[in-house]
């Protein structure tokens, strides 16, 4: 309990001494709000603008869960085949991490030429910036199963697909869910980056719309609630991780 209190209590500390710094320094310095709003400031405009916040949060949570979804099953359906097939595995994995050289925002004005303004740009977005880390961590994992164990299941007969299911999908859950979290904390980026590109709803039309009108502190405001909504997913997904593999974090408990 202690180590737990601490490890909250030193960001906390961190975080209260950056934003009190902050607001000293707009006051020393005399700052002018449309450059470099103060804390309250923002915390008036995020109170101020929060029911339109929370209608733009909606449409933002919508694309970045559902192309997180969406990541997630093209990631372990590619993790799947590739273990079934070392030949799909030597030609797909260069060109998993050679499509990571591609930046995504070159993409997305061609995601609104070919979808258009809707979800549909925003959901590809996000899926394309969460499939990686998805899809690299269920591969390594796999192939961290135990050689023993599938060696034993091969010698008894056991069929490919059964060792997937019985050995190395189970070993390789730790690795998913730690690429999973990182994906999480890309899926709303990534929704907020096809939105600044072109939609009609989202934080990222919020910002780009008070950028435009030197309204800083309402981008600030913006950028809280984006902060927010990506701890909450990450918290969600270390839940969902510790509810599907309660042994490995008793183990770690245990070290």
């Amino acid at each position: 309990m202690f180590r737990r209190n601490r490890n909250i209590a030193a960001p906390l500390l961190f975080l209260l001494s950056f934003i009190a710094t902050w607001q000293a320094w707009v006051w020393w310095s005399g700052v002018p709000a449309w450059l470099l709003p103060a804390p309250g400031q923002v915390l008036a405009a995020l109170w101020e603008m929060l029911p339109v916040l929370f209608r733009h949060t909606q449409s933002t949570v919508l694309a970045a869960v559902t192309g997180l979804l969406a990541a997630v099953l093209l990631a372990l359906a590619l993790a799947v085949l590739m273990d079934f097939s070392p030949w799909v595995r030597r030609g797909m994995y260069p060109l998993l991490v050679f499509s990571q050289t591609v930046p995504i925002i070159a993409i997305a004005p061609l995601l609104i030429i070919w979808f258009g303004y809707g979800i549909l740009p925003k959901v590809v977005v996000v899926a394309l910036v969460c499939f990686f880390p998805v899809a690299v961590s269920m591969v390594e994992g796999m192939e961290a199963a135990d050689p023993g164990m599938v060696d034993l299941l091969r010698v008894m007969g056991f069929t490919r697909w059964q060792l997937i299911k019985l050995v190395r999908l189970p070993a390789a859950l730790p690795s998913f869910f730690s690429g999973l979290k990182i994906a999480g904390t890309y899926a709303v980026m990534g929704a907020v980056i096809g939105e600044w590109l072109g939609a009609t709803s989202g934080l990222g039309v919020y910002m780009t719309r008070a950028t435009h009108a030197y309204q800083t502190d309402r981008v600030f405001a913006a950028i809280i609630i984006i902060s927010l909504v990506s701890l909450l997913l990450f918290g969600l997904i270390n839940l969902l991780a510790r509810l599907s593999i309660p042994w490995y974090f008793k183990e770690r408990s245990n070290d």
